[in-house]
């Protein structure tokens, strides 16, 4: 029974998922954002209960990754496709009425194919994924941007633009070029050769687990002060600390 609870966790992940692409579709994002997290915390439990029952094995790794595309691939790509939809036009969902985004609306303009871009995030989870499967080098650590991570960076925007007060961030999402920008660092970093610290703790000693520490006391502090802004500035700080990390570890080896 044991060996078939990190797979059930595994499935509501991807059921989560499979929610957040109808939400995100019908630009329900914020509804959508909201099942993508639901779907990152089963997804981190799977592999918590995986390593507890020691029940690790190849079908849990495949399906764990056929989930995380569709929450963490899928989904980012729907939402920054309508990002960018909205942001073409100059209007933006939140102060639509019964005027919803369509594609269509759009095709007599210019400008019709940006949007599209948006799915590149798509493209490269599905790459980043298929790799991590086949890279032994990840056991402890990531190599690139896990696409949880910058999947929760995506979610993050949307709920900046309805709940948030700051006129500086709310601003720099409704800019097309920030958004096509975002798009493509984002799915240079899940495919780059950077390695990123993991989150999980062999122990729970200070010594060896500083940089873990001090993000984990960061991600507090900075959203309880800035709330929703915090999100995507926690991954930001994620990949800062993983890079003063490496160039540390250098220095000492």
């Amino acid at each position: 029974m044991k060996k078939h609870i990190p797979n059930l966790f595994t499935l509501l992940n991807l059921f989560s998922g499979m929610i957040a692409v109808i939400m995100a579709a019908t630009d329900e994002l914020i509804l959508a954002a909201f099942f993508v997290f639901l779907g990152i915390f089963f997804d981190f439990f799977d592999g918590f209960f995986a390593r507890k029952f020691k029940v690790e094995g190849e079908l849990g790794k495949q399906l764990d990754s056929l989930a995380d595309m569709v929450t963490s691939g899928v989904v980012p790509g729907i939402i920054m496709f309508q990002m960018m939809l909205y942001a073409t036009k100059g209007k933006w969902f939140m102060e639509l009425s019964c005027e919803t985004g369509s594609w269509q609306d759009y095709q007599e303009t210019y400008y019709y194919f940006i949007p599209f871009l948006g799915l590149i995030i798509t493209l490269a989870a599905a790459y980043r994924l298929a790799n991590f499967n086949i890279d032994e080098r990840q056991t402890s650590s990531f190599i690139g941007l896990p696409t949880p991570a910058f999947s929760i960076f995506i979610m993050s925007m949307p709920l900046i633009l309805f709940y948030s007060e700051n006129m500086f961030f709310i601003e720099l999402l409704q800019n097309i070029y920030v958004l096509v920008g975002i798009t493509l660092i984002g799915s240079y970093l899940m495919n780059a050769e950077i390695p990123l610290f993991s989150l999980k703790f062999k122990n729970y000693k200070w010594s060896g687990n500083e940089v873990k520490y001090v993000f984990l006391l960061a991600t507090v502090v900075m959203l309880f002060l800035l709330k929703t802004v915090a999100i995507p500035l926690t991954i930001i700080l994620y990949i800062l600390l993983s890079i003063i990390e490496n160039k540390l570890h250098k220095k000492r080896g």
